[in-house]
């Protein structure tokens, strides 16, 4: 291998890895306010999910902070694992939630916190809408 050929390969992928590098910058949360109107919405059957920020942070590997107005008798999916952490907060309404074995009843200013992997799930049995609020993360 020639000299000028090895050293395009190694700009070649010093060029590569800068571009990558600045992806991962941009892919950052920025700090900021995001209005319940610039939330992306994504109307589903069981209720209207919104993501207010998703990425990574300069502590996280991954930051989701978002809604849901769960409509009555619905639940977004069957209990659950993930490997993030997760935060729920009840604003709105009431729910059943599943939660290490154990189902339990949630309302207005109910804060709950689901380990990494644990299982967990949310039902609204009640005849109105509930909304809850949500922050799941991922260390690096």
């Amino acid at each position: 291998m020639s000299a000028s050929i090895h050293r395009r390969t190694i700009l070649q992928t010093l060029a590569a890895g800068l571009a990558l590098a600045a992806r991962s910058e941009a892919a950052q949360i920025p700090d900021g306010v995001v209005a319940k109107e610039k939330a992306k919405l994504d109307a589903q059957p069981f209720g209207d999910l919104r993501v207010y920020r998703e990425g990574n942070t300069e502590q996280l590997k991954g930051l989701t902070v978002g809604s849901l107005e769960l409509k009555a008798g619905q639940s977004p999916h069957p209990p659950h694992t993930h490997p993030e952490e997760e935060v729920l907060i009840i604003t709105d309404g009431h729910a059943e939630v599943s939660l290490g074995g154990k189902v339990m009843t949630v309302g207005p200013g109910d804060v709950l916190y689901v380990g990494s992997n644990h299982l967990h799930g949310i039902v609204n049995k009640s005849p109105a809408p509930m909304t809850f609020y949500y922050v799941k993360w991922l260390g690096k």
